[in-house]
This record gives C-alpha cells, structure tokens and sequence, in this order.
C-alpha cells in the first residue's frame, strides 16, 4: 500500500511552492465563500434551491453544494456517473455538522476537497516540469504560476464544480504514465483500471484520456488481448451498465413526474388560453373560432419556443434521436469560439459580462475591449506552438497532446459545450505550459522565454486576479 501511493508524499523541494500557493488560495476562497455565505450558511435549505437561485459565477454549476446538502443523483449520470456516490461521505459529515452547529458548512467542507486537489495539482504539475521534461526548478515554479493565472483555472479552482478533482486526477495520470516512460516500466492491468475508474467517474469523457496514456506508455503491449479485455473493454462496459443503472433508478423515475407536470402545465395554460381567447374574438362560428385560435396558439407557442432557444445562447444541435446529439453544436462559428472563448476566455477573463453565464445574460461571444487581450492570447498561443515544435520528438508530451486533441474533437468538432468551452479549461490548458517547457528546456530558447513568461504572468494576475476578486467582493447580484 506505501509502495502503491507513495508518490502521494510532498517532497521538501515541493513544499515551498505548495505553501506559497495554499495563501494564495485561502485568500481566494474566502472571497468566494464571503460572496455566498449569507445565503449558503442558512440550514433550512430547501433541497438546495437557493444554491441554484443565488450562486452565480459563469457557467460553473452548485450542484456539489446541494448534494452535500441534501443527497440525491442530481449529476447527469452519463457524465458523471460516480460523482454523486464519490461525495456521500461529504454528505453525512456535513449533516452531522449541521445537527451539531446549526449552520450549513458546505462551502468549508468543499473548499477544503478543492484545495487538496489543487495541491496535488501544483505537485503533480512541479514533478512533470522537473522530472520527466527536465526544466530547472525555478523554471518550473514559473510555469506553475503562470498556469494559475489562466482565468479559468483560477475561477475554477475555487468554485464547487468537479472541474479541479478532473484536473488533479488527469494530472496525476499524465506524471504516473511520464514516470512509468522515463523507466521502462508498462501501465499494469489494475493500475489502468484504478485510474479510469476514478477518474472516468467524475467524468466519463476523461476516462478516455487514461486509455490514451495507457497506449502511449504501453505501446503495442496495450493491443494484448487480456490487457485490452479486462484493462479497457470490462471496465468501461461496467462503468457504462452502471451508469445506466444510476438512470433506470434514480433519473427516469423523476423524468417521468417532471414530464406529467409538464404536460399538466401545459394544458392548463393551453386552456387559460382558450378562455381567454373566446371572452375576446369576435368571430362566431364555433367551427372558425376553433380553427383561429389552434393557428394563433401554435404560432405563439413557437414564437416562445424561439425566445427560450436563444435565451440559452446555444447553437443548433445535430438532428438525432441520440440523446448525446442534443448536447452538439453545428451552427456556432468555430473561429469566434477559439478566439474569445477555448484560448480567449479560458486565459483571460472578459471584462464585458464579467463572469456571467451563457445560460443566461451573456451572448455567446464577447468582445475584449482592449488590444491588449489579443496579442497576450497570440504570445501565448504562439509559445505554445513554438514548444510543440521543439518537443516534437517527445512521446510524452504527444501523449499530452493527444489527450488536447480529444477534447478538441469534441469541442470544436462536435460541438459539446462549445458555448462554454472556457469552464473546461482544467479538462486541457495544461498542455498550454507542458509545451512551453521545451522552450525553457532549450538552450537558445530559455532565457527569452524565461522573460517573456515573467510578463505574461504578471498581467495575468493582475488582470485576472483584479476581475475576479472585485466580481466576488463586489457581491454577485
């Protein structure tokens, strides 16, 4: 068991950066909980409705705050088929918190959780710098720092999304597999499984990313027929029957209510309607009226119908009876999202609708306000570039990049979230300083990189940092 999670253990060379980002932290978490505790501290939360009614930051949902606070599979099965079961401990401590103190201390108890996670995150990020690409130490506490700038990784690293466990469990993954390269050593069968199993359960799509450093630290041993059997297809077939399970049992069974209420509802107004509309018309033949007011009701249902879909700011799905397809994309312009949201966003906040949610008042794309913003995401986005060129001969960081790569596909191919492709940041941007790394890892690149990074990282904490504590400490309406 010491053997299996030593790497758990913060070295003394570690714990330098791991202090001076924990204050750093702390900070930024009392601002959030300070923003909600009027609200969220109450125990008679009525099955967590006011989590949803008041916590407003982007598109990072409070779901984890309202099962922690009253248990239910409240997460969409299919994408997160483990996460409510992963949080029933938190569940039963917090309730006993709230008999003993009569307060609701949901968001210590996961403040807590997240800190953890971007503990590691900042180990497993430092050991990947050092060991495996092989920086120097100071160059690998920069890249550290100047990652966290990114806005979306240090809004989501204070907000009770799964977004910081998925990043701390990928990066995890993607140290374990450059360890495992730089020694010779394969990925075993339970190791494999062990991580796809945690991390695929708090988010399916991501368990696919174990596979991908699987076959890169294996090779052509990963094609066995026992490794791809019990290794790859059992647990991935498992995980998918219990997710449907979790569906069958949990889900429909409310589906099914809510669609009777819905239906209900929908008579109910369809018949006000139709009061309303015989008091008024003048027409007087039973047989014309009838007809005019079913042509008048179904053009107003779909004229509603209209406002709602673009109320949501999102593009149009593919046609298909697959409920996966409804989740797609198809008409959202793919060049406006990279720009201002996957490596607009995701960096740097927008000061214009600052933090609000595509779901509500902000259009899907906004504008910076000034140039600035631009040519910071083009040095950026070109470091990158110029780091994927150096490292290109590297088969740890193409296996990073495969793992990018998947969720580009379902970004910007498919479309999945592409209205708010920036809350994923911490599914990815990673990759952003993984490859800049063989710059400073170069020679005649280091010491202009080494600068350029120093500004970089400097505005973007001030920029961000400034945006996101005055959001919070301004109080969120």
């Amino acid at each position: 068991m010491k053997k299996m999670f030593g790497f758990l253990r913060i070295r003394k060379e570690e714990k330098g950066p791991v202090i001076a980002f924990v204050l750093i932290s702390l900070f930024l978490h009392a601002c959030c909980i300070w923003c909600f505790s009027d609200s969220f501290l109450k125990e008679s939360i009525d099955n967590g409705g006011v989590f949803y009614s008041q916590f407003h930051v982007s598109g990072y949902d409070p779901i984890t705050y309202a099962v922690v606070t009253h248990w239910d599979v409240t997460y969409q099965v299919f994408r997160h088929p483990l996460l409510a079961w992963m949080v029933y401990p938190l569940f039963l401590l917090n309730n006993g918190l709230i008999a003993l103190t009569g307060y609701n201390l949901v968001q210590f108890l996961l403040a807590v959780i997240i800190l953890v996670c971007n503990i590691y995150s900042v180990v497993f990020l430092y050991r990947i710098f050092k060991d495996i690409i092989g920086v120097r130490r100071v160059d690998a506490i920069l890249l550290i720092i100047f990652f966290y700038g990114f806005a979306h990784i240090m809004v989501a690293s204070i907000v009770p999304d799964h977004f910081t466990v998925s990043m701390c469990l990928l990066l995890m993954a993607l140290y374990l597999s450059g360890s495992y390269m730089r020694r010779g050593k394969e990925m075993t069968i339970l190791q494999t499984v062990v991580l796809f199993v945690i991390t695929a359960g708090v988010t399916l799509s991501n368990g696919m990313k174990i596979y991908i450093d699987a076959l890169f630290t294996n090779g052509r041993r990963f094609f066995r027929p026992k490794y791809l059997l019990l290794a790859v297809i059992l647990p991935a077939a498992l995980m998918w029957g219990f997710a449907n399970w979790e569906y069958l049992t949990h889900v429909q069974p409310k589906e099914k209510e809510q669609r009777k209420e819905v239906i209900r509802q929908k008579k109910e107004a369809r018949q006000r309607a139709y009061e309303t509309f015989m008091d008024t018309t003048s027409i007087t033949n039973p047989d014309e009226r009838q007809t005019a007011f079913t042509q008048m009701y179904r053009i107003q249902q779909k004229k509603e119908a209209e406002e709602r879909w673009n109320s949501m700011h999102k593009g149009m799905p593919i046609k298909s009876k697959n409920m996966f397809m409804r989740w797609t994309d198809i008409t959202t312009p793919r060049w406006d999202s990279m720009v201002e949201n996957l490596f607009g966003e995701s960096l740097m906040l927008h000061q214009d609708h600052l933090l609000e949610d595509t779901m509500g008042s902000r259009p899907m794309i906004v504008r910076y306000r000034w140039v600035i913003c631009y040519f910071v995401e083009g040095v950026i986005v070109l470091l990158w570039l110029m780091g994927l060129w150096l490292g290109r001969k590297s088969r740890f960081l193409w296996m990073a990049m495969a793992g990018f790569a998947f969720d580009m596909v379902i970004h910007l191919v498919l479309g999945f979230g592409l209205n708010e492709v920036y809350i994923m940041a911490a599914h990815w941007a990673f990759v952003l300083p993984v490859s800049i790394a063989f710059l400073l890892k170069s020679s005649d690149y280091r010491r202009l990189t080494f600068y350029y990074l120093i500004l970089l990282t400097a505005f973007l904490w001030l920029y961000n940092g400034s945006l996101l504590v005055s959001y919070l400490l301004g109080g969120v309406s």
